[in-house]
């Protein structure tokens, strides 16, 4: 059985009742965080070392048996032993530690290990000493009968200091810790308050950052810095994204509820605001999905919400259209050139997909204030038409030419597929 043990002794800062384990890091506790962690690890069993049992406990516990481990919570390290059996797998998570989930997994997956930092940049950091070069990173992985030595120390003694004592004296494999985890953030002590706050914000930018490609949309980046600059009061209000999904769906609503009052231009811009809303409802719960926080189902509402999007610009759009009523003219005239656009914008991205600009034409934040523009400025009917053409064109053209740029080494006039038969 795989067995992990985690703390809720030491105090969060100056006020002795509160607690590391139980200070907030996007809406939940440390503790929270660690138990998602031993759950990742397949653990059946978590212990948690804590004086006493509080309200925040009690509801980690149904978290813990949700994930189907048993929990328990013991107060002295002598209480600890019975349950740890000497074939069990044990995990050890320090109190207060704060890791991204892969950065652990990366590091105790191989085997039995006592994972330490060079003593320099830790000691002050709120790790503990193991000798002159080196200090616990808090972190321990070894078999359950290395703790049976618990049985002969004082009940007085910290139980994590002494397990790092006794996996030592028990010559457990040592592994550093890469201290640039530390300067961004993968991996630290939370302490107090002040730590916290400072780590909650690296740990949503881990969580939110960029790649350096370029691929990502004005949008896209709009709701990471949305997440960033709002998502921590977001979380501790207990804001789900969920809720955050029904804002962009009421944003929406009243954008084609405008849009059929006649004010296209501001239906557009709304209907953008209700895609950039889901985004950010999206990014939260991938962030949540990360951590281990939540279930890793993603919500399956998402690809049904971009597509009445869609279809509220279609509908928007085909109202604007100055097409004359004509009995000549087939029923949903208006509606054509919009549908065909935004089928355009869909199909591009899934034709050309290692193409970055192919990814803007995903955007409907841009693609909502694009339109909103040209309904001003601009005779709407000639520039959708002209839209279309120029999206089947480009897009017929990569398709046509680009496989030739893409094989530079192979003979440009080469068909794609091999010959099937052989000439005699």
């Amino acid at each position: 059985m795989r067995v992990a043990v985690l703390s809720l002794i030491e105090a969060g800062g100056s006020d002795p009742a509160a607690l590391r384990g139980y200070l907030p890091i996007g809406g939940r506790s440390v503790l929270r965080h660690q138990i998602g962690l031993a759950l990742s690890f397949n653990a059946k069993r978590i212990v948690i070392m804590a004086e006493a049992i509080s309200g925040e406990l009690v509801a980690l516990q149904h978290v813990a048996e949700a994930g189907g481990a048993q929990f328990h919570v013991v107060p002295t390290v002598r209480a600890l032993v019975p349950l740890i059996a000497p074939e069990d797998d044990v995990i050890v998570l320090g109190d207060g530690l704060l890791a991204m989930p892969d950065a652990l997994h990366d590091l105790v997956d191989a085997g039995p290990v006592v994972l330490t930092l060079p003593i320099e940049p830790a000691l002050p950091l709120g790790f503990e000493r193991i000798d002159i070069n080196h200090a616990s990173a808090g972190v321990m992985r070894f078999a359950g009968r290395i703790a049976a030595g618990l049985a002969d120390l004082p009940p007085e003694w910290n139980p994590q200091s002494a397990l790092l004592r006794l996996a030592i004296q028990g010559r457990v494999a040592q592994r550093n810790v890469p201290a640039a985890m530390l300067d961004d953030g993968r991996w630290g002590i939370v302490r107090n308050e002040q730590d916290a706050q400072i780590a909650e914000r690296r740990w949503l930018r881990l969580h939110t950052r960029l790649s350096g490609d370029g691929a990502f949309t004005l949008g896209e980046r709009l709701a990471a810095l949305m997440v960033n600059r709002f998502g921590p009061a977001l979380l501790h209000a207990g804001t789900r994204p969920a809720l955050l999904g029904l804002a962009a769906g009421a944003l929406g609503l009243l954008g084609g509820g405008v849009g059929w009052l006649g004010q296209l231009a501001v239906g557009f811009v709304l209907l953008g605001l209700a895609w950039l809303v889901e985004q950010v409802a999206s990014l939260l719960g991938q962030v949540e999905r990360a951590s281990l926080l939540a279930s890793g189902l993603a919500r399956r509402s998402v690809a049904l919400f971009h597509l009445l999007i869609d279809a509220g610009f279609v509908t928007l759009a085909g109202w604007g259209s100055g097409l004359p009523a004509h009995p000549s003219m087939p029923p949903g005239a208006p509606f054509f050139v919009p549908l065909t656009l935004v089928m355009c914008m869909r199909l591009i991205p899934l034709a050309l997909p290692g193409r970055r600009w192919s990814r803007w034409l995903s955007d409907r934040f841009m693609i909502g204030a694009a339109l909103a523009a040209i309904h001003l400025f601009l005779p709407w009917d000639a520039t959708l038409g002209i839209g279309v053409i120029l999206l089947l064109g480009i897009g017929v053209f990569s398709l046509q030419f680009g496989h030739k740029r893409s094989d530079p080494e192979g003979p440009p006039t080469a068909s794609p597929n091999p010959r099937l038969t052989t000439r005699q």
